[in-house]
């Protein structure tokens, strides 16, 4: 499903049921005398991520995986977030966890639990962290000793 640095999304940790993505664009306005304001793009804005899920801890994940993703987030670090089999969705921080306990057994154990869990992006972009790949490559060749 979804990697957070070494921790595995799936149905026996925390399985999500949705997985929102949004990314904002930055345009600077200018107003100007008798026209509409003319517009720059900037470039791009925050990219953020929301996970939200239902545990049932006698089936799914239960009180350690909740545990291991609030420690990742205690930590403040960024993780590398990457998607199925590879998409590299970033390098991702916590930014809200929040879980809701809800129908208890007798012993008070939660017998269900939603969580959310609100992440933003960090890094920068791919061609700022990796630069241009074709020229690097180009270099590596050139320095080559044949």
């Amino acid at each position: 499903m979804l990697a957070l640095g070494m921790f595995v999304f799936e149905l026996r940790t925390l399985p999500y049921q949705s997985m929102q993505h949004s990314k904002d664009y930055r345009w600077a306005s200018n107003d100007r005398v008798g026209k509409p304001p003319a517009y720059q793009f900037l470039g791009e804005g925050e990219t953020s991520i929301q996970l939200v899920g239902t545990l049932y801890p006698a089936i799914t994940g239960g009180h350690i995986s909740l545990l291991a993703v609030e420690l990742m987030a205690d930590d403040g670090r960024a993780w590398p977030l990457i998607e199925g089999p590879a998409k590299y969705l970033g390098c991702i921080s916590s930014i809200r966890w929040s879980t809701t306990h809800a129908e208890f057994f007798s012993d008070g154990a939660a017998r269900k639990i939603d969580f959310t869990l609100s992440l933003k992006r960090v890094d920068e972009s791919l061609t700022a962290m990796f630069g241009d790949l074709n020229k690097q490559a180009s270099e590596l060749l050139g320095s080559a000793v044949i």
